[in-house]
């Protein structure tokens, strides 16, 4: 049996499999087809790991974690398993938080412009390598001229004002076609239509409010709806990587811990790759696996293992492998590579077994204490101790209002920034004088929320500025790594 300050998440024949804190930094694989359990696996370690005191960011793609935030127990096929395992379960819940990019199921998330950078702005808007190239024009520009970039208003401006300068900025700059110009801003709109103009602005996330305990010292589960965002896949991969970058930039080494900082859960984990050209991808597998330094654990769920390259899957040394189905020859390919990635256990035919596992068994295999990962068992996943019902939207509704940053991100704050000062410089050379009035002006008895949306301004303003006379607007750590300038 395991030790107390193990992490139980599955029983095989004659031992109970689990996870040991101080390995949990260093990530993990949920897979397996649709409906084999991954989900369960998932709220499984997210409860485990909310009960020692670690936060989880976890997205809800089916509108179903939400339960997470009340005690279970009494569904009957939990009340099976736990029968069937010999377990007594306590029925428990969890601190949760919910998010939402849209504002709409959870508190708004935003961040500025400036923050994202222009590299996953690119993949976002999907330019090509010219265009691209014209978009760092964009900021370099932005930055030279102490121009803020915060929300999407602000960036169309800019564009709009690189586009009028083309021929000036031509040789210190290089050259901006008004085809790539014209990309740029179709991508924006396109964006716009799809709701992104909802993440961009501030007042901008601060990360310390994903890293928290409740009551009694158990870790806050963080969930992002994302039933609404999956229907815009490129802008759910784009924030979830954004996040994780920012993660791994800002937060400072702290070698192995004893249990991880924050636990990240990444499902839909394909979606990060898909189409992602070779260099984005080497700073992704750079990224994970610097940032287990940093204290974070990053979970991938995804439906088959080949939906992860070889050299991030090879970091990924807690693995929960449910059925795969092998009725093709990529099928059978998955089948194979997933079954030769663990560590083989004589009395297990594991790539037979991939194909045989009922809903809720799988094939697990973790790290020891010396980090080197155990022979796989085929297990039962333990059940979980939540509610499985999804959360009914009064109860959501009440739980976020409740919730300790509740008023400090609900109200959108528009300062000056590139958009008003360039229309100004407009005006005063005779252009149009008027503008549209700034958008999320709070009024009317809401003085606490403003108090708070000045507050994190500030603190975005020392995020954003950078020590060269104020003027250099910083950049996500993907653009750093890239030749960008994050910090001056």
């Amino acid at each position: 049996m395991p030790g107390i300050e193990s992490l139980p998440i599955a029983k095989a024949a004659d031992q109970t499999i689990a996870v040991l804190p101080r390995m949990a930094n260093r990530h993990g694989l949920i897979a397996g087809a649709t409906g084999t359990g991954k989900t369960i696996s998932l709220r499984v370690l997210a409860e485990q790991f909310s009960r020692i005191g670690v936060p989880v960011f976890l997205a809800d793609v089916k509108g179903d974690l939400g339960g997470l935030a009340r005690p279970g127990g009494d569904s009957p096929k939990v009340v099976e398993r736990a029968a069937l395992l010999g377990l007594t379960l306590e029925p428990s819940a969890c601190p949760v938080v919910f998010w939402d990019l849209f504002g709409t199921q959870g508190h708004p998330i935003r961040t500025t412009v400036s923050e994202m950078g222009p590299l996953l702005l690119a993949r976002l808007l999907n330019l090509n390598d010219t265009q691209s190239g014209v978009l760092n024009i964009v900021f370099k520009i932005a930055d030279d001229d102490g121009q803020l970039l915060l929300d999407l208003k602000d960036l169309r401006a800019m564009v709009e004002e690189v586009g009028t300068r083309a021929a000036e900025i031509r040789t210190r700059y290089g050259n901006v076609s008004t085809a790539s110009i014209g990309a740029i801003q179709r991508g924006l709109l396109g964006l716009e239509q799809q709701g992104g103009e909802h993440f961009f602005g501030e007042p901008a996330l601060d990360l310390d409010d994903l890293i928290q305990t409740g009551a009694g010292g158990a870790g806050v589960v963080n969930i992002l709806a994302a039933d609404q965002l999956m229907q815009t896949p490129a802008l759910y991969s784009t924030f979830l990587l954004w996040l994780l970058a920012e993660l791994f930039e800002r937060l400072p080494e702290i070698g192995d811990p004893d249990k991880p900082k924050l636990v990240f859960f990444f499902d839909e984990a394909h979606l990060l790759f898909d189409d992602a050209p070779k260099a984005l991808r080497d700073e992704i597998e750079r990224v994970v696996r610097l940032i287990r330094s940093k204290g974070i654990g990053v979970y991938f769920v995804s439906q088959n293992p080949l939906d992860v390259p070889d050299e991030v899957l090879g970091q990924l040394g807690n693995r929960v492998q449910h059925a795969l189905r092998a009725f093709t020859p990529k099928d059978q390919k998955a089948v194979k590579t997933a079954a030769d990635t663990f560590r083989a256990n004589p009395k297990l035919d594991v790539a037979r077994a991939i194909t045989e596992l009922a809903v809720g068994e799988a094939l697990v295999s973790v790290l020891d204490e010396r980090g080197a990962p155990t022979v796989v068992e085929r297990a039962l996943v333990f059940p979980p101790r939540t509610q499985l019902a999804p959360l009914d939207p009064a109860a959501r509704t009440a739980l976020i209002k409740a919730s300790s940053v509740y008023g400090h991100y609900e109200q959108a704050v528009d300062r000056e920034s590139a958009y008003e000062r360039l229309k100004g410089r407009a005006a005063a050379h005779g252009g149009p004088a008027d503008a549209p009035a700034p958008r999320g002006r709070a009024g009317g008895g809401a003085q606490d929320q403003v108090t708070k949306a000045v507050i994190s301004i500030g603190t975005s303003v020392v995020r954003s500025m950078g020590t060269q006379a104020g003027r250099s607007i910083v950049r996500g750590v993907l653009g750093a790594l890239f030749g960008g300038t994050r910090r001056r």
